[in-house]
């Protein structure tokens, strides 16, 4: 890449923590963007038309924090029951912003903008078509279609800027129309410009009191769309506020590192005005991860001082993964490994690994290595005296290194690898070291083979340091495999998944890194929620699949049928496929499109009915609900996609 990369500029700083500067958006009362913190905000999931319903979830939001309530109005009814829950909620005293979900009806937007302080439209479903069809536009056809667009639009823009009512243009990558998918693809691209020519319109107006998103559950594919919209953002003189999120993230621990690995990836360049973690939950259960994700920049400035680039080697809206050379089973073409930690309790015996995915059969004298087992193990000064698994490696502090030991290997301090006192590995060597220090030594070791570097940093700006310091190997055209180490050694387990997945997930999105080992401190016992954290990011950026992934909406007013019940028993039945990729709609808004990035689908169509999806195709519609999960799994049969789970 030339050393000029202004044409690929998608943040203030790429090494110092600035807030990417956009306009101030005024919702009701409350203020975005600008100087203003980063705001919260999540959706409710009852039925619209249940009034005391949405208010009770409503304030039990509020109360837990979220600043924006959104609620869908998929209808005229239901916009004009917005101004009955908006007016309970008053006389309870909340005057929270409300903001309207609108997806196919215009005339429900027009209403509901009267109203509410803000109304949410999706370029893909608002004014335009999807049928799935591919359709040739010539120039002339394309810009018909947009004058088109423009006359739907128009009367809405016209009317939020009349009742001063804010407005978010959401891009979803499943919802792209036809005629944004005949022009640009399934991609990052199409996404912007749907948004850009939803932006255009309103701008001919006058009209600026917008925020953006471009949400995916693709983490990869949400990060290069926001990152590509702020770069034609500068280009184009543009500054809108920044509404982050992953669209269909899923529950559990699962939806909270996926969630993190995107929406912290674009936090840590600054990146985010508004966040909403979209969890398969209670809406109230979102607001302290999405909380917990922005209070983590609320003194991120005041970071210790990391080099500038010249030029920046990494492409932004591309996923690339770094060209490392092969060392062992690490870098390379080989996926990316996780390293356990057991400097601090020595496994003793074989039952000590099976937090980390080996079992150990005593009648068999076997082991059984699940798809979760890490792939080596550290254990400081201490030896290993039973035989380990054929696929595990075992590191070693190099003072205490026994190479007579099979598949052991040394770890090195800087200064004891530069100062050559103890013995290498002539097979594999890993080296500790700290991302703050560029030594021309360390730089001209890593150039020989069998070296693994491990970078750490103890900057407060952690990711971006570590991220400086690959990009410096790449410049120098030192291929190394490179494991990030991450110590959290005094949060919560929440904000342990959390910081881990953004730290790692970023460096992971960029393909920068060969692997993750985390630690928590001193903290013993703790091996097994650590490695499945370490793998689930892994999964959530796309890096190693372990697992089967649910692409799981959080559920709304729309919703057709329990999604939480839902989810869980598909998860009970479909839990050991690994790598399949199973697609939970609760309605049709949030169905075909992103079924694109499904391999079966399972998505509400009516009440007490279901379709049922391989990739966009509908296979079966107006399923039972009640039939509608063995239908599933018969599918999945059906398409020899299906194991039969282990025993054990």
């Amino acid at each position: 890449m030339a050393s000029d990369f202004s044409h690929l500029r998608y943040c203030t700083s790429l090494t110092k923590y600035t807030r990417f500067e956009t306009r101030e958006v005024r919702i009701g009362d409350l203020l975005m963007g600008g100087n203003n913190s980063i705001r919260v905000q999540s959706m409710t999931t009852t039925d619209t038309m249940d009034t005391a319903a949405t208010v009770a979830q409503s304030i039990r939001m509020i109360e837990a924090g979220c600043e924006l309530v959104r609620i869908t109005a998929p209808s005229l009814k239901e916009a004009q029951n917005l101004e009955e829950i908006k007016k309970e909620l008053r006389r309870a005293g909340f005057n929270t912003p409300l903001v309207a979900d609108i997806h196919f009806t215009p005339n429900a937007a027009e209403l509901a903008a009267r109203l509410v302080e803000k109304v949410r439209v999706n370029p893909g479903n608002y004014a335009d078509k999807k049928r799935f069809e591919t359709i040739d536009y010539t120039d002339a056809a394309y810009e018909a279609e947009l004058e088109r667009i423009r006359e739907r639009f128009v009367p809405l823009v016209r009317i939020c800027k009349e009742y001063g009512t804010a407005m978010r243009i959401g891009t979803n990558h499943g919802s792209l129309s036809d005629r944004i998918m005949s022009r640009y693809g399934d991609s990052p691209l199409g996404m912007v410009e749907s948004a850009l020519e939803f932006i255009r319109i309103a701008e001919a107006e006058n009209f600026h009191n917008i925020v953006l998103s471009m949400k995916a559950s693709n983490t990869q594919v949400m990060v290069q769309a926001y990152r590509m919209l702020v770069n034609r953002m500068m280009q184009e003189n543009m500054n809108y506020p920044l509404h982050l999120g992953v669209t269909e993230a899923g529950e559990g621990e699962d939806g909270r590192i996926k969630s993190a690995v995107g929406i912290g990836t674009l936090l840590e360049d600054g990146l985010g005005d508004t966040i909403r973690v979209s969890l398969t939950e209670e809406p109230e259960l979102e607001i302290p991860v999405a909380r917990a994700l922005a209070e983590r920049y609320s003194n991120r400035a005041a970071h210790n001082p990391i080099p500038t680039v010249s030029s920046w080697p990494v492409h932004p809206f591309e996923h690339q993964r770094r060209a490392s050379r092969s060392e062992e089973n690490i870098g390379g073409k080989s996926v990316p490994v996780v390293v356990s930690d057991f400097r601090f309790e020595k496994p003793e015996k074989p039952s000590y690994l099976y937090r980390v995915g080996y079992q150990y059969v005593q009648e068999s004298d076997k082991w059984n290595i699940q798809d979760q087992a890490c792939d080596y193990v550290y254990t400081g000064d201490a030896a290993v005296d039973f035989e380990i698994p054929g696929t595990l490696g075992i590191i070693q502090n190099a003072a205490v290194w026994d190479d007579k030991k099979v598949r052991t290997y040394p770890l090195f301090t800087t200064a004891e690898a530069l100062g050559g006192n103890f013995k290498v590995s002539g097979k594999l060597n890993f080296l500790l070291h700290d991302a703050a220090d560029f030594s021309e030594a360390l730089f001209r070791l890593l150039k020989e083979t069998n070296w693994v570097l491990v970078l750490r940093s103890s900057n407060m700006h952690a990711m971006p340091e570590l991220r400086r310091f690959v990009v410096e190997l790449m410049q120098r055209g030192i291929d190394c495999p490179v494991l990030v180490y991450r110590d959290y050694a005094d949060e919560s387990d929440d904000a342990f998944q959390l910081y881990a997945a953004t730290d790692c997930g970023a460096l992971l999105n960029d393909g920068l890194v060969d692997g993750i080992w985390l630690q928590r401190g001193t903290m013993q016992g703790n091996q097994k929620f650590i490695n499945q954290t370490a793998f689930g990011i892994l999964q959530a950026a796309r890096a190693r699949i372990s697992k089967t992934e649910y692409i799981s909406c959080p559920s709304c007013g729309r919703t057709l049928f329990d999604l939480q019940e839902t989810t869980a028993k598909i998860r009970k039945r479909t839990d050991h496929l690994k790598g399949l990729k199973i697609g939970i709609m609760g309605c049709i808004v949030n169905g075909p499109g992103e079924m694109a990035d499904a391999d079966f689908g399972y998505v509400g169509t009516g009440v007490g009915k279901i379709t049922l999806y391989k990739g966009r195709e509908v296979v079966k519609r107006n399923v039972d609900s009640e039939h509608a999960v063995d239908e599933l799994i018969g599918l999945i049969k059906e398409n020899n996609c299906w194991v039969e789970p282990s025993a054990e």
